[in-house]
């Protein structure tokens, strides 16, 4: 950008606005008063520039004809015999409104009520420019009447400061993507606190950064070289569904609409065609993390990690507190869950100030466990120095099935339903009674991932405990705390070893004979019920923003599709970071559907108090999820049918 040379920088704009339609954007924006530059004085006032400036919007909304984005572009504009600092609405050959500043800055090194009127003075709502009249006013939203959600408030600088921005009015009557142009002058420690601002450039006795970010509901999603000797163009993708679906599900943002509405009444809205339905495909710039729930950043990990469990210790410290109860009472399998549930309960004893002989642990071999996962079990238990016990369910179990006539009471290979849940009810039962017995508390050990896909078993089974610590946690999220354990060293070298050995081992209810000789081919969950790391993913953004199944198949494409690209967690190992391809997905995704909204609903709904750690992490009737034990998963699974297709 050169100041006072609207030509050049109509130039310019065009060119990046060329190459931003080249990359299929929907929204171009340029710096405030970039057509003239802003520190340019009393040669605001001079009408050579000023017509420049016009000519140079007539040639940017002529050859904008053939581009797909809506163009920002900032000008100062004489209106009413008075002069605005403007935002100009560009799109296919036309001006579709222009959108003056609403609060003029006149403190420290900003002078601009010495140039400029601020929109409240203007008198009428149009302005004439380029021989027609166009919406002139701060209260202008712009909707694509084919791209749905898509609604757009732009203002202008100073006007984000303010206590309460035009952008916020613009919000509550329905506007999804908040554009400020800004020419905002840097100091030290400034960029800190810009949000949502772009700044342009000179060379004055003020220094100018050309910083452009791009935020969706706080999260920095792209962000320009700072002190560049270039022009820059970033870009990126926003998702307006979140947007929509976090303002539906906020009760207060509709409350707000209320108590705003005669302000929101005098918002005009022009519509457009953007023009994109007839466009080619086009590839997702976004990046899509892989482990919604688990940050990538190892910083923010471990602070994430640390957050929830002590969101777990601190609820099972209170419960125990409000019960006066001071014994626990908990079923040890050596596998992930349990292990996870073990350290949450040694650690709120710690805290409590009571001996960790005070949670009883009973580790309860079946007819499948492992030499592997029940030597896991013991060796836990004695480096954490709980009371630990072996009590063997395999006699109760045997009675049960000769009970019921069962073929597997004599030895037959009839490994169903009925076999695995009687040994599950039979673990449950005795957990129970032990505490009557120890006047204890029964510790839940099941996660936020099982009881999405129904992966319990139903009341007398591990759906059922007095209190639950890992219900709002899913399965990825604990594999990654079990290893922040490690590697914050919450309980030591003996302990550590253990936890790191039931990392390697594969998820397992061990409740079906192994069906070879070695043993090697164990009853793997993920077998049945899918890959967590992926069914964690569809739940993220099912359970969270209701995303249609082709939403969601499409982004777990991008996701997954392709073990090369994008970033992984520094905990994962190479050996162990997989990919799937779209008919893995939509197989997948059809059984998570199935088990979400048909099969397992009314087990949620009988489930036990447990501590909720995240916003949207939650299936308790008691916390996020509210429904129908009777529902019907058959819209999902149609929609996912018809949308995603059987293979890549």
């Amino acid at each position: 950008m050169r100041i006072v040379e609207p030509a050049y920088n109509a130039e310019r704009t065009l060119a990046l606005a060329r190459q931003a339609s080249d990359e299929h954007a929907a929204l171009v924006v340029f710096p405030e008063l970039g057509l003239s530059g802003y520190s340019i004085d009393d040669l605001l006032h001079q009408d050579a520039l000023l017509d420049g400036v016009v000519a140079a919007i007539g040639r940017i909304a002529d050859e904008s004809a053939d581009l797909t984005p809506m163009l920002l572009v900032g000008a100062p504009l004489r209106c009413e015999h008075g002069l605005f600092n403007c935002a100009v609405v560009i799109h296919r050959g036309r001006v579709l409104g222009v959108v003056p500043k609403s609060y003029l800055p006149e403190y420290r090194e900003y002078y601009e009520k010495r140039q400029f009127r601020a929109a409240r003075d203007a008198v009428g709502d149009t302005i004439r420019l380029l021989e027609s009249h166009v919406p002139f006013g701060p209260d202008l939203l712009f909707g694509a009447r084919d791209v749905p959600g898509f609604v757009v408030h732009v203002e202008v600088c100073e006007d984000l400061w303010v206590p309460i921005p035009p952008s916020a009015y613009g919000a509550l009557a329905g506007a999804t993507v908040l554009v400020n142009l800004s020419a905002s002058n840097v100091t030290i420690g400034k960029a800190v606190f810009r949000r949502e601002l772009c700044a342009s450039q000179s060379t004055t006795d003020l220094a100018w950064d050309g910083q452009a970010l791009i935020y969706e509901n706080g999260d920095l999603l792209a962000e320009a070289e700072r002190f560049s000797i270039d022009e820059q163009l970033i870009a990126c993708d926003i998702d307006l569904d979140r947007l929509v679906s976090d303002r539906a599900s906020t009760s207060s943002y509709g409350d707000s609409i209320h108590d705003h509405r005669a302000r929101l009444a005098t918002m005009r809205r022009i519509e457009f065609e953007l023009g994109l339905r007839d466009g080619p495909s086009v590839a997702l710039r976004r990046r899509v993390e892989r482990f919604p729930y688990v940050p990538d950043d190892p910083a923010s990990r471990n602070e994430r990690c640390e957050e929830v469990y002590n969101i777990q210790v601190r609820g099972l410290e209170t419960r125990l507190q409000a019960t006066g109860i001071e014994k626990i009472v908990i079923g040890v399998s050596g596998g992930l869950d349990s292990t996870h549930a073990l350290i949450v309960a040694a650690r709120a004893m710690d805290r409590l100030g009571l001996p960790r002989r005070s949670v009883l642990a009973y580790t309860m071999p079946g007819f499948a466990t492992s030499e592997h996962t029940l030597g896991n079990a013991h060796r836990l238990m004695e480096a954490l120095g709980v009371s630990s016990s072996e009590l063997d369910i395999r006699p109760a179990a045997t009675q049960m099935l000769r009970d019921l006539g069962h073929p597997a009471a004599d030895g037959a290979d009839q490994y169903d339903i009925t076999y695995e849940n009687v040994q599950a009810g039979e673990r449950t039962s005795h957990l129970f009674r032990l505490a009557n017995y120890h006047g204890g508390l029964v510790l839940g050990t099941g996660d936020l991932s099982e009881l999405a896909l129904g992966w319990a078993t139903y009341g007398v089974g591990d759906q059922m405990s007095h209190y639950h610590v890992n219900a709002s946690v899913p399965k990825t999220l604990i594999q990654f705390m079990v290893r922040w354990a490690i590697d914050t060293d919450q309980f030591g070298a003996e302990v550590d070893e253990v936890l790191d050995s039931v990392l390697d081992t594969e998820i397992s209810p061990e409740l079906v004979p192994s069906s070879s000789e070695d043993g090697t081919e164990l009853q793997g969950s993920e077998k049945v019920v899918g890959p967590y790391e992926l069914q964690d993913f569809f739940l993220y953004y099912i359970l969270r923003f209701g995303y249609s199944p082709g939403k969601v198949a499409f982004l777990a494409l991008h996701a997954w599709g392709d073990r090369a690209a994008g970033s992984w967690p520094d905990l994962i190992p190479e050996e162990r970071r997989n990919e799937y391809g779209l008919s893995e997905i939509k197989h997948w995704l059809g059984v998570f559907l199935d088990r979400f909204f048909r099969t397992s609903q009314f087990k949620r709904s009988a489930m036990p108090n447990a501590p909720k750690v995240g916003s949207g992490g939650s299936v308790s009737p008691r916390g996020d999820w509210r429904a129908p034990s009777d529902s019907s998963a058959a819209t999902w699974l149609e929609q996912l049918r018809e949308s995603v297709p059987d293979d890549g």
